[in-house]
């Protein structure tokens, strides 16, 4: 029987708000699952790290970063090149996205997923930023409208963030850092002034006014063979998935054929960093009937032989295995208490 992992990015609500989140929350089955467990292990992460803590495993679990405790890393951009039919060629590429920054008592970059943009208008801005990037030897390659890729040699020990990480904060702590910082401000300036006055940023609400550089990595790391489902997930995550299995169902995962199955829904990154509680409570909901029933289902029928859950916040992540022999301890109550996790110190 295939073993199943599910990884519900922002599914661990924060410390200071579980309490009341919990009681509120209505999810039978994924209480069943979290309480009548075999096994449950909580992971702290440190805040100020440039990724998340799904970012990390997920990397981790693709082979292609280290331990998400101890060594977090997103090298994702050869991979998701892959994803997207695009073949790196040789040398060291990052994720490039053009985004919307706010410009105020400090910087900030809100939520990209709120970011609509047209493949023509992306396009567009792609061809006339390309000089920029020829003139200095550096590789600028389109994968879709939200999603490009650079190719930066010397910039492989460049410190980047995850956009999910800087989003809604002070940028000023999240840009590059490292020996090549500054070549890479010059260059994003430069950027920056040629967006200003495109003619795709007449007439719109969000300017497509900068750009994020993350996830850079070796065109030359392994590709990842462990097969992954996505739900609710931005195009550059997407990419990573099998084909057939992106935007999937509960019931198209489960039903594939690959003995160990991961699936990453994405489906409360928004509300999250959004702070909006009630909206995660209305999509936690919405997660229940769609995915948690259906797995505990499948575990009670012995379609699967486990079901692996991994839920994080900014701070960590829980991860929780029930089997169908786990789900006979009727003696645990079943509730939501295990979303609790240690508040911060300090």
């Amino acid at each position: 029987m295939p073993s199943t992992t599910l990884v519900l990015p922002f599914g661990l609500p924060p410390a200071e708000m579980a309490p009341d989140l919990i009681r509120s929350l209505q999810a039978p089955a994924l209480a069943t699952l979290l309480s009548r467990n075999s096994k449950r292990t909580h992971h702290g992460f440190e805040q100020d790290s440039r990724l998340l803590p799904h970012e990390a495993w997920l990397a981790h679990a693709l082979a292609l970063a280290g331990d998400p405790a101890n060594a977090p890393a997103a090298p994702f951009a050869p991979a998701v090149m892959r994803g997207l039919g695009l073949a790196p060629d040789g040398g060291h590429w990052f994720i490039f996205h053009p985004v919307h920054l706010v410009v105020g008592t400090h910087l900030m970059m809100p939520d990209l997923r709120g970011l609509r943009i047209a493949d023509a208008d992306s396009r567009a801005l792609f061809q006339a930023a390309l000089p920029l990037f020829g003139e200095l030897g550096k590789t600028l390659v389109y994968g879709d409208a939200h999603t490009w890729f650079l190719r930066a040699d010397d910039w492989a020990d460049l410190a980047t963030a995850s956009p999910d990480a800087a989003t809604g904060d002070n940028l000023h702590a999240w840009l590059p850092a490292g020996a090549a910082a500054r070549d890479f401000r010059r260059l994003l300036n430069e950027v920056q002034m040629l967006w200003h006055t495109h003619p795709v940023n007449e007439g719109r609400k969000q300017a497509v006014n900068s750009f994020w550089l993350w996830a850079g990595g070796p065109a030359a790391q392994p590709r990842p063979e462990a097969a992954l489902a996505t739900a609710a997930a931005p195009a550059w995550l997407n990419a990573l998935a099998t084909p057939e299995l992106r935007d999937a169902t509960a019931v198209q995962w489960l039903a594939s054929r690959d003995p160990r199955r991961t699936a990453l829904l994405g489906h409360l990154a928004g509300a999250s960093l959004a702070e909006d509680w009630s909206t995660w409570l209305q999509l936690m909901g919405q997660l229940e009937d769609q995915w948690f029933a259906p797995l505990l289902g499948a575990l009670r029928a012995g379609q699967v032989a486990d079901v692996h859950l991994v839920l994080t916040n900014r701070l960590g992540w829980i991860e929780s295995t029930a089997t169908r022999m786990s789900l006979n301890k009727f003696w645990r109550t079943e509730n939501l208490k295990n979303l609790l996790t240690p508040a911060r110190a300090g």
